[in-house]
C-alpha cells in the first residue's frame, strides 16, 4: 500500500475548512476527508452530549482511515486533506463541556500528520443549521485555543487567511514546502 501524506485543516466553525479541503484535493488531484460531525449532527440533532462527541470522534477516525485506504488503492496523488481531526474534538469538548474524553487525547498522541493548516477567522461567519458561535468573542477565543495547541506540538503548521482564492494559494504554498 502506498504511503499517504496527510494534511489537516482546522479552525473554528465557518472558517472555510471544507471549501479549502475541496480546493486542495482538486489542485493536487488527490482526495479529502469530510467532517464526520456534520452528517452525525444532521442525523441525530444538535442537542448533543459528551457521549455524542465521543461517537463523532470515533466516526471521524473511521472516516479518515477509510478515505486514506481508498486513496492508497487508487491512482490519485497520495495526498489526503482532512477536514477536522482530534484537536478539533479536544477543543470542542473542552469549550462546551470543560473536559475531554481520554480516547480523544490518546488519539492525538497516536495519529501522525504531515502538516496543519489553521484557518483564520477573517472570513465572515455564515449561518447554517449546525453552527453555534456567530459572535466575534467566542470565535477569537476558539482561534486562540487552536493556535496555542499548534504552537505546542511538533508537526509543521501555518495560518491560512484571506478570501477563498488567497487561502487556497497560501495552503498550496505551505503544502508544497512540506512536500519538499
Amino acid at each position: 500500500m502506498r504511503a499517504i501524506k496527510k494534511f489537516v485543516v482546522i479552525g473554528p466553525e465557518s472558517t472555510g475548512k471544507s471549501t479549502l479541503c475541496q480546493a486542495l484535493a482538486k489542485h493536487y488531484q488527490s482526495a479529502w476527508c469530510k467532517e464526520f460531525a456534520r452528517a452525525y449532527l444532521l442525523q441525530h440533532g444538535t442537542n448533543y452530549s459528551q457521549t455524542d462527541l465521543l461517537a463523532i470522534a470515533k466516526g471521524q477516525i473511521a472516516l479518515e482511515d477509510q478515505t486514506a485506504m481508498e486513496l492508497a488503492n487508487s491512482n490519485a496523488a497520495p495526498i489526503l486533506f482532512i477536514d477536522t481531526d482530534m484537536y478539533v474534538m479536544k477543543v470542542w469538548s473542552e469549550f462546551v463541556f470543560g473536559e475531554c474524553d481520554f480516547f480523544i487525547l490518546d488519539q492525538i498522541v497516536k495519529r501522525h500528520y504531515d502538516g496543519y493548516l489553521l484557518c483564520n477567522i477573517d472570513l465572515p461567519w455564515t449561518k447554517d443549521e449546525l453552527r453555534e458561535y456567530p459572535d466575534e468573542k467566542p470565535r477569537q477565543a476558539l482561534y486562540a485555543i487552536y493556535k496555542d495547541l499548534l504552537m505546542h506540538q511538533t508537526t509543521p503548521w501555518t495560518i491560512i487567511s484571506g478570501n477563498d482564492e488567497e487561502r487556497t494559494k497560501a495552503a498550496i504554498d505551505a503544502v508544497n514546502q512540506w512536500l519538499g
